[in-house]
């Protein structure tokens, strides 16, 4: 997997003697600069990366053996008509977070759930939530997400579960026309998915009323910690009535996010699925480069040969992002980028031109890290590392899905 002549890496492991430099969330914590770039990565370094992967192959070895048995789609009591939506989405078994979680959001209970990306759950909450809508017209869901391409995933898989049930939705996210998000909003959607800085705004101005609001998601609540954006959370539920279904999904619980839990939900039920099939699939590699030039003309020499097909490659900040797809163009390379500060539409733009193969490079920050389902990606290249192992992990579960083979290269 990795070049003989590259510096051999002893077996330092997670759980040896001394204290653990990751926190159980993931936390970031300052690393010597020695073997890490100076491009926007000073306290990454070789060692650091090296140990992701082991612990990225470690956690992969052991995961598929405890693989769950889950009931077909056949065996719920949901609509014909949404029952021929999933059918014709392909989905034709639950998946284990589906399969117990389900039942439970129809029985009105709160549920938490701790779930990877990428484990189904996004149709774990959206399916009971059609069926309700089904029989109360008047039955109202707010979907709160940390990125704005999740809020749009969710609102296009919302739509394919519900075709031709009449059933509406609006989507309120930044860098997007305020003033169309408002007309929609006096339309009174069924469901509102809005990321919370953008509901924040609505509610402030009197254009979004969550009084009436039945049902609240929380989706990807340890991304929306990471990103500052609990206290916004918190703020945006103090608007909903006391008397509602509460359901909550993050990948990791910190003590911060445990104190959310508290104050969110009521006699919830817990459900725990955490997989690691995002790395089962993938070859993971490490790559030195000493200082901007040379990581561009590293990837310059990867992206040249003919195997590297549909890559999307990582950067810490907007700026590196802007500068290297600059580099990239005048190297002659086809490029799209995404990142915090682009207009959604642009960012829209971008992503649709690679999901069809328009452009074949995406350069990205973290925004692309979770949340989107692209396919055929067949490398995820981190041009700057990662300082997280659960945005590692994260980052290049964008390859090797579906059962295909993908390569996650990292530099250094």
């Amino acid at each position: 997997m990795f070049n003989r002549n590259r510096r051999p890496v002893g077996p330092r492991r997670f759980g040896s003697s001394g204290p653990s430099k990751f926190g159980s969330n993931g936390s970031r914590f300052r690393q010597s600069s020695r073997g890490g770039g100076r491009y926007g990565n000073k306290f990454v370094s070789y060692d650091m990366v090296q140990r992701y992967i082991e612990r990225a192959s470690a956690t992969k070895n052991t995961a598929v053996a405890e693989e769950e048995e889950t009931r077909p789609f056949s065996v719920l009591t949901l609509q014909s008509r949404l029952k021929e939506n999933i059918k014709a989405r392909g989905y034709e078994k639950m998946t284990p977070i589906q399969d117990k979680a389900i039942s439970q959001i129809l029985e009105n209970r709160d549920v938490i759930g701790i779930a990877n990306t990428g484990t189904g759950k996004t149709g774990a909450f959206l399916i009971p939530i059609i069926e309700r809508i089904t029989k109360d017209s008047s039955y109202k869901a707010l979907v709160i997400v940390p990125t704005r391409e999740l809020a749009i995933q969710i609102r296009d898989e919302l739509q394919h579960f519900s075709a031709n049930m009449s059933i509406y939705s609006t989507v309120c996210i930044g860098k997007s026309s305020m003033y169309s998000q408002k007309q929609q909003l006096r339309r009174n959607p069924h469901v509102v998915i809005g990321t919370p800085g953008r509901l924040k705004d609505l509610i402030e101005r009197k254009d979004l009323n969550l009084s009436m609001f039945r049902v609240v998601v929380l989706d990807e609540v340890d991304r929306m910690l990471d990103m500052g954006f609990v206290q916004d959370v918190r703020h945006i539920i103090g608007f909903l009535p006391p008397v509602r279904q509460s359901l909550f999904f993050s990948a990791t619980v910190s003590a911060e996010i445990n104190s959310l839990i508290q104050s969110f939900v009521r006699n919830p039920v817990s459900i725990s699925v955490k997989t690691h099939e995002t790395t089962s699939n993938i070859e993971q590699k490490v790559m030195r480069a000493s200082g901007e030039s040379a990581k561009i003309e590293l990837l310059h020499s990867l992206l040249s040969k003919e195997e590297f097909g549909k890559v999307l490659v990582f950067g810490r900040t907007k700026r590196n992002v802007d500068k290297l797809t600059k580099a990239l163009f005048e190297k002659g390379y086809k490029t799209a980028s995404i990142h915090g500060d682009k207009p959604q539409a642009n960012r829209q733009r971008a992503i649709q031109m690679f999901k069809q193969d328009e452009v074949k490079i995406l350069v990205a920050t973290d925004v692309a890290a979770r949340g989107l389902d692209i396919a055929n990606i067949t490398h995820v290249i981190n041009f700057d590392a990662p300082e997280t192992f659960e945005d590692y992990v994260h980052r290049i579960g964008r390859t090797g899905r579906a059962d295909k083979l993908g390569i996650a290269v990292t530099f250094v």
